[in-house]
């Protein structure tokens, strides 16, 4: 969320600050007239508080004299009424500030390239050289059930469209990714795993912007339940830390997390709709780290290169893309994708998207760092929040099924993975 002091003194410049963001600019115009009518009724309380200190005086004064002060009297009482309702009035405000706050985007990051749509990002760097295959690769959704690894069709029917069942090979390839990630993040990178809760409530979604933004695609529980399917393992660690306050040496802290995501995919009909890309559930190893506001820029890079590693060690080639501001998400400050290779697709697609949240989350969720201040009392202010895919699960399986097949249509399992999946070398369907 923004900060309402930066919203009140830089009122003018917020359309301009947030161009090429998707905001409800009637809602924010609405946003004006209520601080407008903050203002005011800040005004006329004043006003009455000060003519009624001056109306008390002069009671006191008159009874001092031994004089009649009962008009003076239901003056001051009048004027405690008229101050109560202003203050009753003042009080109902913050029950429509806070639902247009809410629906407000993060203000970009100034190194963020302007840009309506993907077409606006930026590729700042590239890593690998896709494989010159002697024979037209094939897509994971054709060799998966050519080898007996993805079903497609029973997904379907055990629950519906856009869920697969992982078979065999598949199925170990996945839990071996899961493994192989968490334990480089931990051993490596000096992140700390958790397993959170995969159901989480509404003030977690809400604390990291996806309540009231993506209310339709989240999966709710059975009401009147405020439990919701998490989409995300950012939101139930981001929420490690909700209402408290990090001494400042303690950061940055470092999270990785495993958990099924679950999203609705209610903006998504007609794109991505075959194979793995955009299911309705779906695997992550997540970042989250929790940093100093000076360093979180910082933090962001070396947060990215972590993830980038994975890919290096699987010997993917990627691009790292820095989101314009169009295409960059609600509550992102600065965005980078990374895009693997697919040579079945013949297109990079998105692997992981790394983002610095500033301060917008921290707000919501109240999560503050207790700061020394030189000859002063320790200070308590917002940290900034960042997390990354590192990675999606699925979608590396489909990178490799796709970067490593062969022509008769086995794959290979790349090096560094094999010793996570008990030695397997290749995938062959099975005699």
């Amino acid at each position: 969320m923004l900060a309402r002091e930066l919203l009140r003194s830089r009122f003018a410049e917020i359309p301009h600050l947030l161009r090429g963001r998707a905001y409800d600019a009637v809602a924010l115009a609405r946003w004006g007239e209520l601080d407008a009518e903050r203002r005011r009724l800040l005004t006329e309380v004043e006003v009455r508080r000060a003519e009624r200190n001056s109306v008390s005086a002069e009671v006191g004064r008159k009874r001092k004299a031994g004089g009649d002060a009962s008009a003076e009297q239901e003056r001051g009482k009048a004027l405690g009424e008229e101050i109560a309702s202003l203050e009753k009035r003042l009080a109902s405000l913050e029950d429509e500030f806070t639902p247009i706050e809410e629906t407000l985007p993060n203000l970009p990051h100034e190194s963020v390239p302007d840009g309506a749509d993907e077409k606006g990002n930026v590729v700042v760097k590239s890593w690998g050289t896709p494989r010159e295959l002697s024979f037209e690769p094939k897509a994971h959704w054709d060799l998966g059930p050519a080898l007996g690894i993805l079903d497609f069709e029973r997904g379907a029917k055990i629950t519906g469209a856009r869920f697969t069942v992982l078979k065999g090979a598949a199925s170990l390839l996945n839990r071996a990714l899961i493994n192989f990630m968490l334990d480089r993040h931990t051993r490596e990178h000096g992140y700390t795993e958790v397993l959170p809760p995969f159901i989480v409530n509404a003030a977690s979604l809400r604390g990291t912007g996806q309540l009231p933004k993506f209310q339709e695609d989240l999966f709710r529980l059975q009401e009147p339940s405020d439990w919701y399917l998490a989409p995300t393992a950012e939101v139930p660690v981001t929420n490690l830390h909700r209402d408290e306050i990090l001494p400042e040496e303690s950061l940055p802290v470092k999270y990785c997390a495993y958990t099924p995501c679950f999203r609705a995919e209610a903006g998504a009909a007609g794109k991505d709709t075959r194979g793995l890309i955009r299911q309705h559930q779906f695997d992550k190893v997540e970042l989250v780290k929790f940093a100093l506001p000076e360093r979180s820029y910082e933090e962001l890079e070396g947060l990215t290169a972590d993830a980038e590693r994975i890919l290096e060690l699987l010997a993917l080639p990627y691009r790292r893309v820095l989101l314009c501001r169009g295409d960059m998400g609600f509550s992102s400050a600065k965005t980078y994708d990374l895009e693997v290779w697919l040579p079945g697709q013949q297109a990079y697609r998105e692997i992981s998207s790394c983002s610095n949240f500033e301060a917008f989350q921290a707000r919501r969720a109240s999560i503050r760092v207790r700061r020394t201040v030189a000859g002063g009392k320790p200070k308590n202010e917002l940290l900034h929040t960042l997390n990354g895919s590192g990675l999606a699960v699925g979608r590396t399986l489909v990178a490799l099924l796709e970067n490593y097949q062969r022509e008769d249509g086995s794959v290979e399992v790349p090096e560094a993975l094999r010793p996570w999946c008990g030695g397997l070398s290749e995938i062959r369907r099975p005699a």
